[in-house]
């Protein structure tokens, strides 16, 4: 995993890649190699608050290494990522909690502005596995990142589900032919389990810091 710093929009922005290798294969609702497909890396980079380029999918080209992979964007603090490990399943997350969302609002309301000094928003995660998942079980899993993830908001007392931004990403063992596969990805199956732990740990470090950071109740 890398940490690098570039100078754009006259501000210093970090960019974090990860790079796996070949062999894997991942889901993901990222702007950049979205859907379930082969990966080699998955890059998420810091943008300024107010980003406002219409070709994200480009401009994430520009700064991605060749060969196929994720690509995601937020204007959190990269640099200030958190990492979380349990049984093998990794997790990584920046989180921004800038604005915030219920998934479930009223059709019409707009979700609230949040006063002037709050630092940038959006929580993206990457999740990596060593093990083959069906594409149910990769999607189960994206279930249980999410839920994970609105289960450690909760724990601070964040009043939403997330941000409208958010983004998920979780990379597995690419499937072998006739060789074995974890058919689950849900919160009470063996890697399941293993991912939402560390995607709790991460999201509740991240957003612990945010909050401290930002200097206003959540």
């Amino acid at each position: 995993m890398k940490l690098s710093h570039r100078v754009e929009d006259g501000a210093r922005l970090a960019s974090l890649l990860w790079e796996f290798g070949p062999g894997r294969r991942a889901i993901s609702s990222a702007v950049l190699g979205g859907g379930i497909g082969p990966v080699s890396w998955a890059l998420n980079a810091q943008v300024v608050a107010g980003y406002s380029r219409m070709d994200p999918v480009a401009h994430l080209r520009e700064l991605a290494p060749p060969g196929p992979g994720v690509g995601m964007l937020t204007a959190a603090s990269v640099e200030r990522f958190t990492r979380a490990c349990d049984g093998g399943a990794e997790a990584v997350a920046t989180v921004g909690l800038r604005v915030p969302t219920w998934a479930a609002a009223p059709e019409g309301v707009p979700d609230p502005e949040p006063a002037p000094m709050r630092l940038p928003g959006t929580i993206n995660i990457i999740v990596a596995v060593p093990v083959s998942m069906s594409d149910a079980a990769l999607v189960n899993a994206v279930m249980t990142v999410t839920e994970a993830k609105a289960q450690a908001l909760a724990e601070i007392g964040f009043p939403g589900t997330g941000t409208a931004s958010d983004a998920v990403c979780v990379v597995a063992l690419d499937r072998v032919p006739a060789g074995p596969e974890e058919p689950f990805g849900g919160p009470r199956s063996t890697w399941g389990a293993r991912i939402a732990r560390a995607v709790h740990a991460a999201v509740l470090r991240g957003a612990l810091d945010w909050a401290d950071r930002d200097g206003s109740a959540t």
